[in-house]
């Protein structure tokens, strides 16, 4: 990581939740949740709210560093309709190493529709494709 991370450091990131974002679109393919209501699924939410944390982080990172999420535990409380936009502030809470602490949340204009606590891992891209190697080899002797 290069300098300049510190705690108490805030990104915001906007996103307009279109139709394909909504429960009864997540994994269409499968027919999942045909009946679900047409409202931002937790899932995209979920990625959303990472996604800022990314925004906050990456300017930080050394060539060849990623992060990845490690951890989530966020509240889901209110519906978002398609066509509204979504406000997510992520604050960074701590610093361990190479594991980073947030606070996020997401607003739709109208409501708080969740918030949280989210961890990130610093990554070695090229340290972590040896892994993935190493486990997809793993992975066709098995087959």
């Amino acid at each position: 990581m290069k300098t300049g991370l510190t705690i108490g450091m805030t990104a915001t990131h906007t996103f307009r939740v279109e139709e394909r974002h909504t429960v009864r679109a997540l994994f269409s393919e499968e027919g999942a949740f045909p009946t679900m209501p047409a409202v931002f699924a937790t899932a995209y939410m979920t990625g959303l709210m990472e996604w800022a944390c990314v925004e906050l982080v990456k300017p930080f990172y050394e060539p060849h560093e990623d992060s990845l999420g490690v951890h989530v535990d966020f509240s889901h409380v209110a519906p978002t309709l398609p066509g509204q936009v979504v406000t997510v502030t992520a604050e960074l809470t701590a610093i361990d190493g190479r594991k980073l602490s947030f606070f996020v949340r997401a607003h739709d204009g109208v409501d708080l529709i969740g918030e949280g606590r989210h961890q990130r891992a610093i990554i070695d891209t090229h340290k972590f494709a040896d892994k993935l190697a190493a486990k997809r080899a793993a992975t066709l002797q098995e087959v």
